[in-house]
């Protein structure tokens, strides 16, 4: 059967994936209560600015901070996509928390995907390295890799080089773009290239799909407190000042 979308993975499993990013979308949506809104103080000086130098609404500003903050979960949730994409190519499959993100059935390759090329620091880089090396003394034919979806360049090297203070290299360590893997999984040059430009079409179809209707308590935390200025008269942004600092000096009065 020929595939509408891309032909490495079939339209079903494509679909799937796109289902899956979609639930976290909602669920950390969801997520975002007043509470959680609050969680790590919400700068209202630099909101004010925002609004005021930006031409943006309390309202608009509220659920763009928001989204901001629903952003940081949703990263996470881009690179499970991608390993769930890899995991449907035949011949490899994803992990499933066994300390790999990808591996070829047949143990001859093993893989941690990172989403951007600078999410690790030198420690985490040095404990990876340790790992896809202990994969690939324990796996004599596996070669291992580093996988950056969102890399600075496109290659496919070896990965060798000073992490804290220590020279490390294997020769069946590597890192990889995120171009040069599906390549390398798919046998297709341009994988990642098809994948990219079928996301559109693919996401209206599966939204067609869904019960649209099944959405989300969309903007639970804005809701929360506009329900709150009904009550007190304050704007949105003095409300959120108020709940956030009513313990300082002044701030009370608002």
């Amino acid at each position: 059967m020929t595939n509408k979308y891309v032909t490495f993975i079939s339209d079903e499993h494509l679909l799937n994936c796109i289902g899956n990013l979609h639930e976290s979308y909602l669920r950390a949506k969801n997520n975002i209560s007043k509470k959680s809104f609050y969680t790590n103080k919400v700068d209202t000086i630099k909101l004010t600015f925002d609004a005021q130098f930006n031409n943006i609404n309390e309202d608009d500003l509220i659920q763009s901070e928001i989204l901001r903050q629903i952003d940081k979960s949703i990263n996470n949730s881009i690179g499970t996509f991608h390993e769930q994409i890899l995991g449907g190519i035949k011949g490899f499959e994803v992990g499933n928390l066994s300390g790999f993100d990808i591996k070829a059935s047949d143990d001859t390759l093993f893989a941690d995907i990172k989403n951007k090329h600078n999410t690790m620091n030198s420690s985490s880089a040095e404990a990876l390295f340790q790992k896809l090396a202990r994969y690939a003394d324990d796996f004599k034919k596996a070669k291992c890799y580093w996988v950056q979806i969102l890399a600075k360049s496109s290659f496919n090297e070896h990965w060798k080089g000073e992490i804290n203070g220590k020279e490390y290299s294997h020769s069946r360590v590597f890192k990889i773009s995120g171009d040069q893997f599906y390549s390398l999984l798919s046998g297709e040059e341009d994988a990642l290239f098809q994948l990219y430009k079928v996301l559109p079409s693919a996401i209206k179809d599966y939204m067609k799909l869904v019960d649209i209707e099944v959405k989300t308590k969309d903007n639970s935390a804005l809701d929360e407190i506009s329900s709150e200025t009904k009550k007190t008269k304050r704007t949105i942004l003095d409300q959120i000042t108020f709940e956030n600092y009513s313990y300082y000096l002044g701030f009370d009065k608002l």
